[in-house]
């Protein structure tokens, strides 16, 4: 069975299928100088649209999520010297990194990426030989919002887990239960934190949640799914109707959340830490999360207002936590609101919800640019019924959800509209996507 093949059994589209077939096409061709012989293993690992749920998922609250068809391919072979190399087939990066050693901090871009995910599995199952040599070719915009970086993350994780064989292993077996469990996990590799029996170490640099690897892992072709955090857990999912489809566009603005937008990033989840730890000191029972917090009584959101005060290191006044907890409080509430909407085939519930998500994230999250506010508004304006950026903020990309019919004439309208605006930054990449399948390994012997 080809590429194509095992793509369209889980789901996709043949179209985006005989696409992404081209992408193992390359790695077949121009992959054998990184692998130093003929490929092992395979694997695809797909973007994602958060759809609802900006800068949720940390603080332990609801995200409604699908998978994308664009996505990163991968092919594998086995190395006997322990070290990991790592090669990306369309910019020509080869790097090759000891995971026995720590992530130095002057480390940034794919070498960290792989240096952060070899030495938590070398930490965290002791003796595991993880020596692989893995080329990659992606159709991910770079930093556009659509987890480019996870989908690396959790692409390179699971090849090498798959080459060591950590399934095997009676602390994968204590720790990592399911696929929802793992993506927590993948998470945790990326931001550095403990995972439950399996402590962390150096992470990207963004304090991040598992969203993304929730989705990379666990979408399903043609659904939405609502997921909530810490810990990752399914909550429900519906097929998005079969006349509805996504068009993506991106802003022409990178967002790389491990570099340049990296402290606004973490500002935001400094603000979720500061709001947790306020609870924790004044509560009588300490929450495991915020989200844990704001549900264990039906006061909860007005006792913690009542009890903010500026941090003590001057980050945070009382109005910034004020402001921070009420974008938090909305935006998990609509995540299972749009969940229902896209149930019910209602695109005006639909386009609501999506309307006050990005006002808030504008208004109260302040990680909206000009040009992500500009893609929003001109969607809606050229027929999208529901906008939204999605990402970490500070450029990305945004979504509109359109009919079917009328997708590939409002893509390239939408476009030309905004390169019109920003005619600096040319006309910006941009695609139809229905929801896609999840990551999936294949062999193509």
């Amino acid at each position: 069975m080809g590429v194509a093949a095992h793509l369209a059994s889980a789901g996709m589209s043949a179209s985006d299928a005989v696409s992404r077939e081209a992408l193992f096409a390359t790695l077949a061709r121009d992959g054998g100088r990184i692998l130093d012989g003929a490929p092992e293993a395979h694997r695809f690992t797909p973007g994602r649209i958060e759809v609802f749920g900006k800068h949720t998922d940390y603080a332990g609250g609801h995200s409604l999520l699908a998978a994308v068809p664009r996505g990163m391919a991968l092919a594998a072979r086995r190395r006997r010297d322990r070290r990991v190399r790592v090669g990306d087939v369309f910019d020509g990066q080869v790097i090759e990194v000891d995971p026995a050693v720590e992530t130095p901090p002057y480390v940034h871009g794919l070498q960290r990426y792989v240096s952060v995910v070899s030495h938590r599995l070398h930490v965290n199952f002791p003796g595991c030989d993880l020596g692989s040599n893995i080329a990659i070719a992606s159709d991910l915009p770079r930093a556009s919002g659509l987890s480019s970086s996870s989908a690396l993350i959790v692409g390179v994780a699971l090849a090498l887990i798959d080459r060591a064989g950590l399934r095997e292993r009676d602390a994968w077996r204590a720790h990592i239960r399911s696929l929802h469990d793992l993506a927590w996990y993948l998470g945790c590799v990326e931001n550095g934190l403990d995972f439950p029996g399996l402590p962390g170490s150096s992470g990207v640099g963004t304090l991040g949640g598992s969203e993304d690897h929730t989705a990379i892992l666990t979408s399903r072709a043609d659904h939405v799914s609502l997921c909530r955090f810490v810990p990752a857990m399914p909550i429900g999912e519906t097929r998005m109707p079969d006349d509805w489809t996504f068009v993506i566009a991106s802003s022409g603005i990178q967002a790389d959340k491990a570099d340049s937008v990296r402290d606004r990033y973490n500002r935001a989840s400094h603000g979720v830490r500061a709001l947790h730890a306020i609870w924790n000191r004044h509560a009588a029972v300490p929450a495991p999360s915020l989200a844990d917090a704001l549900t264990s009584r039906g006061d909860a959101v007005d006792r913690l207002k009542g009890w903010l005060t500026p941090t003590a290191d001057g980050a945070f006044s009382s109005g910034d936590l004020a402001r921070r907890l009420d974008h938090f409080v909305g935006e998990t509430a609509r995540a299972p609101l749009a969940l229902e909407a896209f149930r019910a085939a209602d695109h005006r519930a639909l386009g609501a919800l999506a309307a006050a998500s990005q006002r808030d994230a504008a208004e109260l999250l302040g990680n909206q640019l000009p040009e992500t506010s500009a893609l929003v508004r001109l969607a809606r304006e050229l027929g999208a019924f529901a906008s939204s950026s999605f990402g970490a903020g500070f450029g990305g990309s945004v979504w509109a959800a359109i009919p079917v019919s009328d997708a590939e004439l409002f893509g390239r309208d939408w476009v030309r509209a905004y390169a019109a605006q920003y005619p600096a930054l040319g006309e910006v990449p941009w695609f139809t996507a229905r929801p896609a399948p999840a990551t999936m390994a294949f062999s193509l012997r």
